[in-house]
């Protein structure tokens, strides 16, 4: 049994660059505090793209509020902006291979439980996903999530196909970086 069932971390910012990465040191922090370790990447992951998508696409303004809510067995994550537009997940299909965005709301939906987004009266909108807490491998769930009334059903990620054959030898990768700095 888990000794706090509830918890909670609220955050206000601007979604500017340099807020992202403290943003995201922050839910690392209390990640760990409340050992919950496993989550730490794919929370960070989550909440960097969330917020890159405030800082590029919310108006009127950049004004956002992250919240982290674990309760029991699950960790929501949620991101509350002022523009009322609900996001759309591109068909990944359509976008370019080389493209630098349009991929981020599915890299939310492949590494999380669930995800969506609703409307937040009139005041805009919340966007969320969540990660189960409980010891075990990492699954995508093959079942479509719940989706409370009012909300915006979020599809999943359908997954790209086998890679196609290269002639000749890989080209050697390079490491990873992220477009926001910290």
């Amino acid at each position: 049994m888990t000794s706090h069932p509830s918890r909670h971390c609220t955050v206000e910012l601007q979604a500017l660059p340099s807020r992202i990465g403290q943003v995201r040191r922050i839910v690392s922090a209390h990640l760990r505090y409340w050992n919950l370790d496993p989550l730490i990447d794919r929370a960070a992951l989550g909440v960097t793209e969330l917020l890159t998508n405030v800082h590029q696409h919310a108006q009127p303004d950049k004004l956002c509020t992250v919240q982290l809510e674990h309760l029991l067995d699950r960790l929501t994550v949620s991101v509350r902006d002022h523009d009322p537009r609900l996001p759309v997940m591109e068909d990944l299909g359509d976008i370019a291979p080389m493209a630098t965005e349009g991929r981020g709301l599915a890299m939310v939906a492949a590494m999380s439980e669930s995800w969506g987004a609703r409307p937040d009266g009139d005041r805009g909108k919340v966007v969320w996903f969540t990660l189960p807490t409980t010891a075990g491998p990492v699954t995508v769930p093959a079942r479509v999530p719940r989706v409370a009334a009012g909300e915006q059903p979020a599809p999943r990620f359908a997954g790209v196909g086998p890679e196609p054959a290269l002639d000749g030898p890989r080209p050697a990768h390079a490491p990873a970086r992220s477009a926001v700095p910290g």
